[in-house]
C-alpha cells in the first residue's frame, strides 16, 4: 500500500464519514436493508408479548384437508364453517382464501359437463334443479358478518373491486401518497354483495421479501380500499367509517411540506403509520390459543368461548397450498398470521414506531463521534484511539436497543457503527479495504442470479450489463413435477424443501453437463435453455440427450426414495415428471430493470415450451418435443403425437413424443412408427373404424414404450366422433383446452 501524506490520512477518513453520513440521509436500498436487518434482530431478541386480544385463526391445517376434504373444498363447505362459526358467536370472519370462479361441484356444473344421453336426461334435470352452491355460501355470507378478500395487482383490468366503508379524509387526499393499483383479483360478484365487508389480503414486502409493514389501506386507481385485516376490525365495530389523517390535517404539524399519512383510525383504535399509511409489524411467537385448526369447530366438545365475540381469519398453514411469508421470526409463516398479527397489535395498542427525528439524531451522533475519533486518532494514533472507536460502536449498538425494549422505537445501529468503523479502518488501510470491498461487491452481486459462464461473459465485456438482448436460434427447456400438491403432503415444510433440493440439484447438474444454463426454478419447475450464452451448435440434440438423462436419473431416484420412505414407514407417491422442448428463435439478455436485471429469455417459442411440457400429462409421455426441435434431432426416437393448437396459440403444430436416443431408433421401433403413422392417417381422413383397428396393432407395438394412455386418448377420441362427427372444416387439428 503507498505511504500516504499526513494531509491524505485525514482527508479519506473524513470523506468516509461524510460518505457514510449521506448513505444513510439518502436511504437507499442498500441501507434500508441494512436497517430492516438490525430490526429483525430486535424483534426476535424480544418479540411482542403475546396477549389474547380476541383474533383467532382458523386454520385449514393438512389435518382439516384430511378429515374434511381436499382443497378447494366445495362452497357447501365454506358455507357450512361461516355458519358454524356464526353459531358460536364469532364478530367478525375474515377469509384469506379466494372464491374467484364457480364451484365446479355445483349440481348444475356437473351436470352440464355430462354427454347428452336420454339415460343421463332425467337425472340432469333433477340435479339442475338443486341449490348452486355458490348462491348457498352468499346466502350463509349474508346471514353473517363476513369480510372477504380480494387481491390488488399493478397490470390494468377490467376489476373493479369497491370498498363497503366510507373513508373520512382530514388533510391532504391520501392517494397522493399510495402505491397506484391498476387491477384485482376478485371473488364472484354474488359472493362480495353478500359479505360485509371487502379487503385487500396483499402486502407489500422489502426487496428481500421479509414482510415488516402492513399498508392499512391501499389505492386502486383513485378509489380508497382498507386491508383484510382494517375491514375486519371495521365490521367487527360494525362500523361503517374509516379515518385518514395525513398531513395538514388537524394536529399534524405539516409546516407547509405534504409529509404523507400519519394514522388511521376505526372505531376507538387508532393506527399510527409512515407516510404511505404502512404499520410496522411487531410479530408475536406463535401461540397455540390464536390458532384453531377448522376440523375441530364441528367437534361435539368444541369450546364456544375460544371463539365467541373473536375476529376469525381463515386461512391455511397447508403446506401444499403455499400460503408462505416470511417474516422476521419465521422465514416460512402462514400468510393469515400475518393478519392476526397486524389485528392484534392494533386491539391491543402495541405499536413499533420509527420516529420522526430518527434519521437526524442518527446522522448527528454519527458525525460527533466520527469526528472525535478523527481528533483522537490525529494525536494517539489507531492503537490508542481503538477502544474509543469501540466505545462508541457499542453506544450505538445499545442505545438502539435500550429505545427498542423501553418505548418501542426503531432507531438504526447498523449506520453509525459502519460509519465509525469506516473511519477507523480507513485511516491506515483505506485503499485496501476500498479494494477488497469492491472485489466482494462484484462477486456476491453477480454470483447468486447468473451461472459461473455468464459472470465471466460479463467480466470480459462489462457492456453486456445493459438492458437488452439479442435474437438467437435456442431450445428451451420445461420440467415438472406431476401431482406436487400430493407429493407435497407427504412432508412437512422442512421435509419438503430438503426433497425438492434433492430433486433439483441432480437434474440441474445434468443440464449443465450437457451445455445448458438454468433460468429459474419456479417451485418444481425448472426452466432452461440452450444456447446462450454461449454458443451450442448441436443445442436441439444436447437438449434432448439431458431430457432423456434427466428421466433415468429420475427412476434411479425413486428407487432410493422407495426404499427411504419404506425404511421410515411412511408411503411417498412415485415421482413423476413431464418435461418440453421447443427450439426456435428467442430474444435472450439482460431483462428487467435499472435497479434489478435477470438474465433470461423471451419469446414465442419459449411460451410453446411451456405448453409442451403441460400436454405430457394429457397425452401420457414423459418428455414431448416441438417441429424443430425434431427437425434438428432426427436421429433420436421420436413419434409423431398430435397436430394441435395449445392454449394462447392460433396457429397448430405438429408435436412429437421423445421416446430415446438414437440407439433407441432400431427397426422394431420404425416398426411402430409405421403403425403409429397409419393410426394418424385414418383419424386425420375421418376413418374412424380403420383407425381403431389400426390402434390394436400400434398399441402392441408400442408396449414396451408405455403408449397405452396415449391410444387411450386417440380411442376415446375416435368413440366421441362416432356418437358427434366433426365440423365438415375440421383438418385433424385438437385444440388444448388447458395448459
Amino acid at each position: 500500500m503507498p505511504r500516504f501524506s499526513r494531509h491524505m490520512q485525514w482527508a479519506l477518513p473524513g470523506a468516509a464519514l461524510i460518505l457514510t453520513a449521506l448513505l444513510q440521509a439518502s436511504q437507499t436500498p442498500w441501507t434500508t436493508w441494512a436497517q430492516h436487518r438490525a430490526f429483525d434482530a430486535f424483534e426476535q431478541l424480544r418479540p411482542r408479548p403475546y396477549v389474547d386480544a380476541g383474533v383467532r385463526v382458523i386454520d385449514l391445517d393438512d389435518e382439516s384437508l384430511a378429515r374434511l376434504g381436499q382443497w378447494p373444498w366445495p362452497r357447501t363447505m365454506i358455507a357450512r364453517l361461516e355458519g358454524r362459526l356464526r353459531e358460536l358467536g364469532a364478530a367478525a370472519t375474515a377469509y384469506d382464501v379466494f372464491f374467484s370462479e364457480p364451484d365446479r361441484t355445483s349440481p348444475a356444473r356437473l351436470a352440464a359437463s355430462w354427454p347428452d344421453t336420454p339415460e343421463l336426461a332425467v337425472l340432469k334435470a333433477r340435479l339442475a334443479a338443486l341449490p348452486d352452491h355458490d348462491a348457498v355460501l352468499a346466502s350463509a355470507l349474508r346471514k353473517g358478518r363476513a369480510v372477504l378478500g380480494f387481491v390488488l395487482v399493478s397490470h390494468p383490468n377490467d376489476a373493479r373491486p369497491q370498498s363497503k366503508a366510507s373513508f373520512a379524509i382530514g388533510g391532504d387526499a391520501p392517494q397522493a401518497f399510495l402505491r397506484r393499483y391498476r387491477g384485482a383479483v376478485m371473488n364472484l360478484p354474488q359472493l362480495e354483495s353478500a359479505a360485509v365487508g371487502l379487503g385487500n389480503v396483499g402486502f407489500e414486502p422489502e426487496v428481500d421479501q421479509v414482510i415488516r409493514s402492513a399498508p392499512m389501506i391501499f389505492r386502486h386507481e383513485d378509489a380508497l380500499l382498507p386491508s383484510l385485516a382494517l375491514e375486519a376490525l371495521r365490521v367487527a365495530q360494525k362500523a361503517t367509517t374509516i379515518g385518514v389523517k395525513s398531513s395538514g390535517g388537524s394536529g399534524e404539524q405539516a409546516w407547509g411540506q405534504h409529509t404523507g399519512i400519519s394514522a388511521v383510525k376505526v372505531g376507538p383504535f387508532v393506527i399510527p403509520t409512515d407516510e404511505a399509511g404502512r404499520m410496522w409489524l411487531y410479530y408475536a411467537d406463535r401461540a397455540p390459543g390464536r390458532t384453531i385448526p377448522a376440523w375441530t369447530l364441528f367437534e361435539k366438545n368444541f369450546d364456544r368461548s375460544s371463539v365467541e365475540g373473536a375476529i376469525c381469519l381463515v386461512g391455511t398453514s397447508a403446506a401444499g397450498l403455499r400460503d408462505i411469508r416470511a417474516t422476521p421470526l419465521n422465514p416460512a409463516s402462514p400468510g393469515v398470521e400475518v393478519h392476526a398479527n397486524a389485528l392484534e397489535q392494533i386491539i391491543t395498542q402495541t405499536f413499533l414506531k420509527r420516529p420522526d427525528w430518527a434519521l437526524g439524531a442518527e446522522i448527528l451522533y454519527l458525525l460527533a463521534c466520527g469526528c472525535l475519533l478523527l481528533a483522537c486518532l490525529g494525536r494517539a494514533g489507531a492503537i490508542w484511539s481503538g477502544p474509543l472507536a469501540a466505545a462508541a460502536i457499542a453506544g450505538s449498538i445499545l442505545f438502539s436497543w435500550h429505545a427498542f425494549t423501553a418505548w418501542r422505537w426503531l432507531l438504526d445501529p447498523i449506520l453509525p457503527s459502519l460509519g465509525l468503523f469506516a473511519v477507523y479502518g480507513s485511516w491506515s488501510a483505506v485503499g485496501f479495504v476500498r479494494t477488497e470491498r469492491d472485489k466482494r461487491r462484484i462477486t456476491d452481486t453477480f454470483g447468486r442470479y447468473l451461472s459461473p459462464k455468464v459472470v465471466e461473459t460479463l467480466a470480459k465485456n462489462p457492456g453486456t450489463l445493459e438492458l437488452g438482448g439479442q435474437t438467437r436460434d435456442m431450445t428451451i427447456h420445461f420440467c415438472d413435477i406431476r401431482g406436487f400438491t400430493t407429493i407435497s403432503e407427504a412432508f412437512d415444510p422442512h421435509g419438503l424443501t430438503e426433497f425438492i433440493n434433492k430433486f433439483l440439484t441432480p437434474m440441474t447438474q445434468i443440464i449443465l453437463d450437457h451445455d445448458g444454463t438454468i433460468d429459474k426454478y419456479m417451485g418444481d419447475c425448472i426452466m432452461a435453455f440452450w444456447n446462450a450464452p454461449m454458443d451450442v451448435p448441436d443445442h436441439a440434440r444436447r437438449a434432448c440427450a439431458a431430457a432423456l438423462a434427466m428421466h433415468g436419473r429420475l427412476a434411479e431416484l425413486n428407487a432410493l426414495w422407495q426404499e427411504q420412505a419404506k425404511s421410515a414407514g411412511r408411503r411417498l407417491p412415485l415421482i413423476e415428471i413431464g418435461t418440453g422442448l421447443n427450439t426456435g428463435p428467442c430474444v435472450v439478455g439482460n431483462m428487467g430493470s435499472t435497479l434489478r436485471v435477470d438474465y433470461t429469455v423471451l419469446g414465442d417459442d419459449v411460451n410453446l415450451a411451456s405448453r409442451l411440457e403441460g400436454q405430457s400429462k394429457t397425452y401420457g409421455v414423459p418428455i414431448i418435443i416441438g417441429p424443430h426441435t425434431r427437425e434438428q434431432a432426427p436421429e433420436f426416437a421420436a413419434l409423431e403425437l398430435d397436430l394441435i393448437k395449445v392454449k394462447g396459440k392460433t396457429r397448430p403444430v405438429t408435436i412429437f413424443a421423445l421416446l430415446g436416443d438414437p440407439a433407441a431408433a432400431t427397426d422394431a421401433f420404425r416398426s411402430l412408427t409405421q403403425a403409429h403413422q397409419a393410426v394418424l392417417d385414418c383419424y386425420r381422413t375421418r376413418r374412424w373404424d380403420e383407425a381403431a383397428e389400426r390402434i390394436v396393432e400400434a398399441r402392441r407395438l408400442g408396449r414396451s414404450w408405455e403408449l397405452d394412455k396415449l391410444y387411450d386418448l386417440y380411442d376415446a377420441r375416435i368413440n366421441a366422433f362416432r356418437r358427434d362427427p366433426p365440423d365438415p372444416a375440421w383438418n385433424g387439428v385438437f385444440t388444448a383446452a388447458t395448459k
